[in-house]
């Protein structure tokens, strides 16, 4: 086979591949465009999540018409002019490849002025190709219009997510830029809808509480970090504020948003032994370090670096999240009037003191404890239906110990009540009432969690909820099911925005049912809460009248039977060996 120089135009799209994977990579490397270019002011349109037209207007220093040309040249910058200079590189963009690959897979306006000159200039890019070009008059500043991406190459349009997925890796990536530079404004416009709109003053904790609203954004603890010409900004949350994943955990270096695990590791590993596993901190922190001590050029889009010193960057994260936490971690004081020395009897009564369950107090996760399949003989034919039940205690605050007619039943008193909410919220829609509350909840979301609610409210509000949209990327909750009313109901809408623990293939394409059965997840009694005997046998009773008592939702099991022959064999009252228990 004989060895051929490739085409141009194909050399150009397999370039282009490495930088612009999807419409989130155009606006990527435009926004970087603009920030290089010192502006104030950068406003983004998307229309059709990108596929059909993204425009990122900015009114900084922008291009003369004589480098108009020049600046759709592949290799082509004004940041770089030795080898030399990639060991000091002070800004986003340098390689020079941006502009030139967006221009080979899509149809490619810009129309800039150059503040030292009087005219600007426009031209036109389809495919790579130089179309048109002409002067024009206009304010200073760039104006980069991208239609119809990919449209030359559609095995990439074919392999895009759902627009909905694109749309949020554009939200996220306008709001991480947004927080990393708080003094410039940026404004994202999805589809003629104002997702994104920062002022420009400066204060990161006023973008915070746009995205997470203004009671989280104050809860969240600043980080001020300095040693050895390593400077660590930004904020993260209390232990009381956390995921169930690690993509609210965003690192900035000079400016730079990378994806990096090592950091990543040090600030979960900052976290150890406050947060139970499984569970993630929100973070968003700036590193800033001398240019030589890390190394930008690892990867066509610049998503990834290397660091010179990668040991003391870790440790310095660790120590700095560390810091903060134990800073912001108030000592518990205990008023001397109210100790009390506690004897043998009120040892006895302590247990049973204050048992009273209340709804309002309800932790967020619930305490699962393994059970092993070799002790306990779990039910057969899960969805049957259970017999009546004599209730006969608690046990660790999670489990309901019963008595049936054959054997003994041990009650997940969490996933027994998820599987009840479940049923009354699914089996009688028609039944199901609203209670309104006296003060409406406001919910202020990030924009890529906005778009989820959005997609879910007609669900939500079908089973009496009231939630309408109050803004951009705001809501309001006016009306929540009876059945939660003692809950907090930010819980439940926040368990539909949030990525999920559990495993839901028993609801796969499920959606609505999906949706029902995470925020009765969340509302839940969760274990450790310690029941009344009223509590305990109303639990009982509503899990009697249940169709599929057997298991929650989800497909977990909500009790696990003894019965009375396994009990005996087991005593060995019927000659059975005894085996360990």
């Amino acid at each position: 086979m004989m060895i051929k120089i490739l085409a141009d135009e194909v050399a150009s799209q397999i370039a282009a591949g490495e930088v612009v994977e999807r419409p989130a990579s155009v606006v990527k490397e435009l926004l970087e465009n603009a920030i290089d270019a010192g502006a104030s002011r950068i406003t983004i349109r998307v229309e059709n999540a990108g596929k059909k037209m993204i425009e990122v207007a900015d009114n900084g220093t922008g291009i003369s018409n004589d480098d108009l040309p020049l600046a759709i040249a592949r290799h082509a910058t004004s940041k770089l002019v030795t080898a030399n200079d990639l060991f000091h590189i002070r800004t986003l963009g340098f390689r020079g490849e941006a502009l030139a690959s967006i221009g080979s897979v899509s149809r490619m306006t810009i129309l800039s002025k150059n503040s030292k000159c009087e005219t600007g200039g426009r031209i036109v890019v389809e495919g790579g190709k130089l179309v048109s070009r002409e002067p024009v008059g206009s304010a200073a500043g760039t104006i980069v219009r991208v239609e119809d991406l990919f449209y030359n190459t559609p095995a990439r349009l074919k392999f895009l997510k759902r627009d909905h997925t694109e749309k949020q890796q554009i939200d996220g990536l306008v709001t991480r830029y947004a927080l990393a530079y708080p003094e410039k404004a940026f404004h994202l416009i999805q589809d003629g809808n104002a997702v994104l709109q920062s002022t420009g003053n400066g204060n990161r904790r006023e973008i915070l509480a746009q995205l997470y609203g203004v009671d989280m954004a104050r809860q969240l603890l600043e980080v001020i970090f300095e040693e050895e010409g390593l400077k660590i900004r930004g904020f993260i949350s209390p232990i009381s504020i956390n995921r169930s994943n690690r993509k609210d955990i965003t690192f900035f270096i000079n400016g730079r948003w990378i994806q990096d695990a090592a950091l990543n590791t040090a600030l979960i590993k900052a976290y150890q032994t406050y947060l139970m596993v499984g569970r993630y901190p929100l973070a968003v922190l700036f590193i800033e370090l001398e240019p030589e001590e890390v190394d930008v050029n690892v990867h066509p889009a610049k998503a990834e670096v290397r660091f010179k010193q990668p040991d003391l960057i870790f440790t310095s994260v660790q120590r700095a999240v560390k810091r903060a936490l134990v800073a912001y971690s108030p000592v518990p004081q205990l008023a001397p009037a109210s100790w009390k020395v506690i004897g043998q009897e009120d040892v006895q009564q302590l247990s049973w003191q204050e048992s009273s369950f209340t709804w309002d107090n309800q932790q967020e996760n619930d305490i699962q404890r393994p059970t092993s399949a070799q002790t306990v003989n779990t039910v057969q034919g899960l969805s049957g239906a259970i017999p009546i039940l004599r209730l006969i205690g608690q046990i660790g605050a999670t489990y309901l110990v019963a008595e049936g007619p054959d054997g003994l039943y041990l009650i997940d008193q969490h996933a027994a009540h998820e599987r009840i909410l479940y049923e009354k919220l699914t089996g009688s829609r028609e039944a199901i009432s609203s209670q309104i509350l006296l003060e409406p909840v406001v919910m202020q979301l990030p924009p890529q969690s906005a778009g989820v609610l959005k997609e879910h409210l007609d669900v939500i509000n079908r089973i009496g909820f009231e939630v309408r949209e109050f803004g951009v990327n705001t809501f309001r909750l006016t009306a929540v099911p009876e059945i939660f009313i003692r809950n907090d109901p930010r819980l439940a809408i926040r368990s539909v925005i949030e990525d999920f623990e559990e495993d839901e293939t028993p609801l796969q394409g499920m959606i609505e049912e999906r949706t029902i059965a995470r925020i009765c997840k969340r509302m839940a009694v969760k274990g450790g809460t310690v029941l009344s005997v009223e509590e305990q046998q109303t639990l009982i009773r509503d899990l009697e009248n249940c169709l599929s008592p057997r298991t929650c939702p989800h497909g977990r099991p909500t009790m696990i039977h003894l019965s009375v022959d396994l009990l005996e064999r087991q005593f060995g009252r019927r000659g059975a060996r005894s085996s360990s228990f």
